[in-house]
């Protein structure tokens, strides 16, 4: 099955999930076009990926320099579907580094979109609890400043995590 049929056509969600789970080419092809920047293309393609993505993925894993790398030079929406699929990758250190740093940047921004900005905020808070040195700065980041934009749902299971640490 051709990928630039299957991306430009309004499919079934669970047809292409199940395409994308039994055929591997399609698989490894829409990981391409999801680094790319050939939208709308591009954002679906990582929207699907998202959704078919298991646990540390093998298919994923050789990818994951590349979708830190690639976070920087796309739009909101795309950021928040690469940071869903990163956040069920096991990381090394340099790359929770990175990511970390990319995560904060993000969140920092207070004009991005708020699910942007949750998704970065789980994976900041995930990196805390793996090194609970950091957790001093989490009061830091959670200063209601940069908690104004974010919707009341939003903020309040920011400030649930922030409370229970979960």
């Amino acid at each position: 099955m051709d990928l630039d049929f299957i991306l430009d056509k309004r499919i079934d969600k669970d047809f292409l999930i199940q395409t994308f789970k039994e055929q591997a080419e399609v698989h490894a092809a829409a990981i391409q076009v999801a680094l790319s920047n050939k939208q709308p293309h591009a954002w679906r393609a990582t929207w699907i990926l998202t959704h078919c993505t298991k646990k540390d993925d093998d298919r994923i894993h050789p990818y994951i320099d590349e979708f830190i790398k690639a976070i920087d030079q796309k739009k909101d929406g795309h950021q928040r579907e690469i940071l869903k699929i990163l956040d069920k990758m096991s990381l090394d250190e340099e790359q929770e580094g990175r990511l970390f740093d990319i995560c904060m940047n993000l969140w920092e921004n207070i004009a991005k979109a708020p699910a942007l900005r949750y998704m970065a905020f789980k994976q900041i808070h995930k990196t805390y609890q793996k090194y609970p040195e950091l957790n001093g700065e989490l009061e830091f980041i959670s200063q209601e400043h940069y908690l104004e934009s974010l919707s009341p749902g939003i903020k309040k299971i920011i400030h649930r995590i922030i409370k229970t640490g979960k």
